[in-house]
């Protein structure tokens, strides 16, 4: 490597800037520069054609002129003496070295920001996404070996968010004392695709069954072995749905291969895993070995690229169980901190199988930025600098993630994006996350869109909204999805339900009534108890007289809260529906009301929305004071007037 000195040249306007020669001196780029104190930001460049460096801020100065400040204070005392310096100031004086400045790297720098963490990045384009957000950026392959070592004894913690590394310097980086988190250990296997199938069932976690494959005879005898279609896929390389080819039969194998650039460059097959769903797990480590696992997604792809993100997944707690608990096993086997992102395949008899694992920061888990505690950016400082885990729950009900993926070339496709913005902007609870990539490209990740709601049913309302899918003339765009469902058996209950559904008005809790039947429509009344979850309905007012079988078959079909309303009838003034409604049996809880009290039934509905609704909690304490003003005023008027004045105004 070439190294260089400084010349005597004049300062730029903010008295900060030298101009660089060519005139070379003892010490190295990194050792001569980043260690001297009066420079802090310095473009660099190795005067040879065969690598270039930069290190970068956000302000720019002509190529000719550098801006220098004071240097890392990191660097100002060595990493071995630091633990003497006291106190720290902030959360951590740790110097987070990332190789890799792409959406990832930008959103980790993000994260840091909110705590003063300095994160430098390696990368080699000059206008990388983390650039202008990162404490320094280096422009240098995070392949090359000479690059790689020299970033990394620069930093305090090395990490990474791709996994595409040179993983030998990694490794000779630990061997020389730096602190490598995840290790390279874990990064080599990860790497390539067929090493992790075989480690991870050396750990005995659930696979789709794989064999690796030299040549067209042997890729035969899989097809033979496992059937098709058949999933070929490439060794190394392989992400977002690169990598990977599927022969429906042994005639497409030849073209798989062809499509996947050859034997030659490393392959193996997988059994076609005929799954219902695709789910994945972010999973977090700490440098004490403390694991916390976020809650399961669902991913939705779109050309084999991650399109959209659904937390929770919908899918059984069991199988949400078996998922995390595959996914710690997994991480488990690894080596170091940070956070891992495990992509499991759910099959229709409910089994979980292992697809891969990401030692980083995950498209599943951009959505964590709005909806957990903590994201799994600042969890994945948290682990690799040796901070306290976060919470990874989530602290809003429903989150969908959607991908914005270039729809053009170009400057046709910045337009269709910025359409999509421009209306996801309008929509509540929806965030916008644009990477600043400067070339659009057909399905290339250029950004997020994050919404958030109280259920998953609302979330994707607001989606389709924003995408103007499935709008009808019925419900236009913007249009609130319901929170609440009153239901009744017959048009003669509405008079008595009416009242519920006056209340939920007052409060503006969008609502919708319909006619269901538990006796003359059974099907309608099955349909709509197991889609009421799914379309955002999150309490259901059920009306009923008589036998009053609707509130307790609706409850016995769905997990929402049923409130039942018995309906006084002609013959025995309300008794029997009451009756029937409070004797449930034990598993199948209904609440109920006084006999034609649909009012309370709207008030309780009310407070169970107010659990997780601030503003509903505090309109209900006003309702509640407001009728407490009333009852005073009447016992005013009453002491002031007398009893007769007050019954005959």
């Amino acid at each position: 490597m070439q190294s260089f000195t400084k010349s005597a040249a004049p300062l730029c306007s903010s008295g900060h800037c030298h101009r660089i020669s060519s005139a070379p001196c003892k010490s190295s780029i990194f050792g001569g520069v980043l260690n001297s104190k009066p420079q802090r930001t310095l473009i660099l460049k190795q005067l040879s054609s065969s690598s270039s460096w930069m290190l970068s801020q956000h302000a720019q100065c002509s190529s000719a002129v550098l801006p220098c400040k004071a240097s890392l204070k990191a660097q100002e005392t060595p990493a071995s003496d630091r633990s003497s310096v006291s106190p720290i100031h902030g959360v951590s004086e740790i110097v987070v070295g990332v190789l890799g400045g792409g959406q990832l790297g930008r959103m980790l720098c993000q994260a840091a920001s909110e705590m003063a963490i300095k994160v430098i990045v390696l990368d080699p384009m000059k206008d990388c996404p983390a650039s202008l957000l990162a404490h320094h950026h280096v422009v240098g392959s995070y392949d090359d070996s000479a690059t790689v070592e020299e970033f990394g004894k620069r930093c305090d913690v090395l990490t990474i968010e791709i996994e595409h590394v040179d993983a030998a310097t990694i490794e000779k980086l630990e061997q020389q004392g730096v602190d490598c988190e995840p290790k390279a250990s874990t990064i080599r296997i990860i790497q390539d695709k067929y090493l992790q199938k075989v480690h991870f069932s050396k750990s005995a976690i659930p696979l789709p069954k794989f064999m690796q494959i030299d040549n067209l005879e042997s890729a035969k005898r899989a097809g033979d072995l496992f059937g098709y279609p058949l999933m070929v896929k490439s060794r190394r390389l392989a992400y977002d749905g690169r990598g990977n080819a599927v022969a429906k039969s042994e005639e497409d194998l030849s073209s798989a291969v062809n499509a996947l650039g050859g034997f030659d460059r490393g392959l193996y097959v997988e059994k076609w895993a005929p799954f219902v769903k695709e789910l994945s797990v972010i999973v977090a480590r700490g440098r004490d070995g403390s694991t916390l696992c976020y809650p399961v997604v669902e991913t939705i792809h779109r050309e084999n690229i991650c399109h959209i993100v659904k937390s929770p997944a919908n899918v059984s707690w069991k199988v949400m169980k078996l998922a995390t608990d595959v996914a710690c096993k997994a991480v488990g086997s690894l080596e170091g901190a940070g956070v891992f992102a495990v992509e499991l395949f759910l099959t229709d008899g409910d089994q979980i199988l292992l697809n891969e694992v990401a030692p980083r920061p995950h498209n599943s888990g951009h959505h964590t930025i709005e909806s957990c505690f903590t994201s799994q950016f600042e969890q994945h400082l948290r682990a690799v600098v040796g901070l306290p885990l976060g919470d990874p729950s989530m602290k809003t009900p429903a989150a969908i993630m959607y991908n914005i993926l270039g729809e053009d070339e170009g400057e046709p496709g910045f337009a269709l994006a910025n359409q999509l913005i421009g209306r996801a902007l309008e929509i509540p609870g929806a965030s916008i996350h644009w990477y600043d990539k400067p070339e659009m490209r057909k399905q290339r990740k250029m950004g997020h869109i994050t919404f958030v709601g109280p259920s998953m049913g609302i979330v994707e309302a607001r989606l389709r909204s924003a995408l103007r899918e499935n709008i009808t003339d019925s419900q236009p765009s913007g249009s609130v999805a319901p929170r609440v469902g009153i239901i009744m058996g017959s048009d003669s209950d509405l008079p008595v339900m009416k009242d519920a559904a006056k209340i939920l008005k007052e409060f503006d809790v969008p609502t919708e009534v319909k006619i269901v039947s538990a006796h003359r429509t059974p099907e309608m009344m099955y349909s709509y108890a197991l889609s009421a979850v799914e379309r955002g309905i999150q309490v259901i007012i059920a009306g009923a007289g008589g036998a009053a079988h609707l509130p307790g078959m609706v409850a016995a079909l769905t997990p929402l809260p049923v409130i039942g309303v018995p309906v006084r009838a002609s013959a025995l003034d309300g008794m029997d529906s009451l009756l029937s409604i409070v004797q449930m049996p034990r598993g199948v809880p209904v609440a109920t009301v006084a006999i034609n009290n649909a009012t309370n039934a709207g008030l309780l509905a009310v407070r169970l929305l107010g659990i997780s609704d601030t503003n509903l909690q505090a309109r209900m304490a006003q309702y509640q004071e407001d009728r407490r003003d009333e009852v005073l005023v009447k016992a005013e008027r009453l002491e002031k007037g007398g009893w007769e004045e007050y019954l005959n105004s």
